[in-house]
């Protein structure tokens, strides 16, 4: 006999053994099987005698009048408990996984090798005529390829180090989360227009090179990928914008020859930027490995382009 047979009883040995009880009130009328057998599964769990039976519209779960209030009360105790259950998918877990490694110690070895041939600062040297950022010829002769040209010069050992472990670490986890083509054009592209605004603020007599614009346009970015899997708490949404600041205040600002300016405003781009990878359209767009590769390319040959320009 079925769950749906009519006259289904549920009890305990002792009752068969005496007068059967009168099962004449309904305590669940349902249409979904998976209800009425967890539902009946609650009430003989707690010695509840009822009865099954099937209209041809719904089936029944019955029990007597003096066993109605606690099978009600068991009943509604076992919705309330698992209302929940099974528990929904995490949508907010970023399960995107780039097709190739990030190419960090290409990043920082490029950086290095630069530095052997261009040297530190000198005023002599060909590499820091034609490519250091100077605002004067940005501004007035547009001489733009600069703020480009100046990300891959660096003043000394010190700073070269300094970009290279902090920007490594940050660039190899940036690209975890946005892929290496887009994640490279982005870091140009922020680091860039970081360097244009400085320029812009600081007037025609500033001069600069380093990749620390660049950085902190990963630290800004990656504040802003971060908050998206922050819960909707005011308190714990600023967290990624403190600890961008806070980074800013630590290795940003401090130093002889530190443009407090570029880190600062290339921060503030990566927020701009991190706001707009986060965008659902965008996010969709990190598994086009041609999109990846195309991305990745074009960035190496702006950097190229921009060093012919500088030199020609």
């Amino acid at each position: 006999m079925s769950a749906y047979d009519s006259e289904s009883q549920h009890g305990s040995p002792a009752q068969e053994d005496n007068e059967q009880p009168v099962y004449s009130e309904t305590v669940l009328a349902t249409d979904t099987r998976q209800k009425l057998m967890s539902s009946s599964l609650v009430l003989s769990a707690v010695g509840i005698s009822h009865q099954v039976s099937q209209t041809p519209e719904k089936v029944l779960l019955q029990v007597s009048a003096d066993n109605l209030h606690a099978a009600r009360f068991q009943i509604q105790a076992y919705a309330e408990e698992n209302k929940n259950w099974p528990p929904r998918p995490d949508n907010s877990v970023d399960s995107f996984i780039p097709f190739l490694q990030p190419p960090t110690l290409l990043l920082i070895g490029a950086l290095a090798l630069f530095f052997s041939v261009t040297g530190p600062w000198s005023a002599q040297s060909l590499w820091f005529a034609q490519g250091a950022g100077n605002a004067q010829k940005i501004l007035q002769d547009h001489e733009y390829y600069r703020l480009i040209t100046a990300l891959t010069l660096h003043a000394d050992t010190v700073h070269l180090l300094g970009n290279c472990f902090f920007g490594g670490f940050l660039f190899h986890f940036f690209c975890k989360l946005t892929g290496n083509g887009i994640g490279m054009f982005a870091m140009l592209g922020t680091a860039t227009l970081g360097n244009y605004i400085n320029v812009v603020l600081h007037g025609d007599q500033h001069l600069f090179v380093g990749f620390s614009t660049a950085v902190f346009a990963i630290i800004g970015m990656l504040a802003m990928l971060n908050r998206h899997n922050r819960i909707s708490k005011h308190y714990v949404r600023v967290i990624p914008f403190m600890a961008g600041a806070a980074l800013l205040a630590m290795i940003g600002s401090s130093g002889e020859r530190t443009d407090l300016g570029a880190h600062l405003f290339g921060l503030c781009c990566g927020f701009g930027t991190g706001w707009l990878l986060g965008r659902p359209f965008l996010l969709r767009l990190r598994d086009s490995m041609l999109l990846q590769t195309g991305l990745f390319m074009l960035s190496c040959m702006i950097i190229v382009f921009a060093w012919k320009a500088a030199l020609s």
